[in-house]
């Protein structure tokens, strides 16, 4: 067995551990309802229910879950109603949905989509950084998360239709160090995906910068004209 795999087993039965000390202190909650749920779930049965893995995507990335139901309400809480704590089993979800593709991203940095200061300062948390921070652990590969920064605070995406959205968002990235992503191939991480136009935007500054490659990674998958708090 390998110095890797060894690690690996003791990390995580360490994490589990962990997680049994955590369920102790502050019993699961369900993401969309609090309802009472098992140690390592996400959504209690009823909510559960409601959530639908989100179609293959043809392009270099991974939707988990499509946006509607328990996931959309999860998704609402953590963004809009201030709980960050949302983020740890939302995060172990988008990374167990690319527990395949592991090998695929093994050389990978993970680069979560930035907020702007402002819009940082009011909401106090980046919802793609604490997911991205969970993916990076789950894969155990590097976090970068400052390595983009949002030159302009634009309005959200969800008011506007699919051309208003790639005009909204263009130019709006940058890479703060280039010389550090030169080379690299990189997974990017955010919460919702809907006509991938921040995403895109992205990817631009992540290959003006010099990476290699850029793929990305969403908890969510939003209809385009489901606009609703996404």
């Amino acid at each position: 067995m390998s110095a890797v795999r060894r690690w690996g087993g003791v990390s995580a039965a360490f994490s589990f551990a962990l997680e049994v000390a955590a369920a102790a202190l502050a019993p699961p909650r369900c993401t969309a309802c609090d309802a009472p749920v098992g140690l390592l779930k996400a959504f209690c049965v009823s909510c559960a229910s409601t959530v639908v893995p989100a179609a293959p995507n043809p392009t270099d990335g991974r939707a988990a879950f499509a946006y509607g139901g328990a996931m959309a309400r999860a998704i609402v809480r953590l963004k809009y109603e201030h709980r960050p704590d949302l983020a740890r089993p939302l995060g172990d979800l988008l990374w167990r949905a690319l527990e395949p593709m592991r090998r695929a991203w093994a050389d990978a940095v993970v680069v979560p989509v930035p907020l702007h200061p402002s819009r940082l300062a009011a909401r106090g948390f980046n919802q793609s950084v604490l997911l991205a921070r969970r993916v990076a652990w789950g894969l155990q590969a590097p976090l970068w998360a400052l390595a983009l920064r949002r030159l302009h605070d634009t309005p959200r995406q969800a008011t506007l239709d699919r051309q208003a959205r790639v005009a909204n968002v263009a130019s709006t990235f940058a890479a703060r160090r280039a010389e550090r992503l030169r080379g690299r191939r990189v997974l990017l991480v955010d919460d919702v995906r809907t006509t991938g136009a921040t995403l895109e935007a992205c990817e631009q500054a992540l290959r003006a910068a010099g990476a290699v490659h850029v793929g990305w990674a969403v908890v969510a998958q939003a209809e385009v004209d489901a606009h609703t708090a996404v």
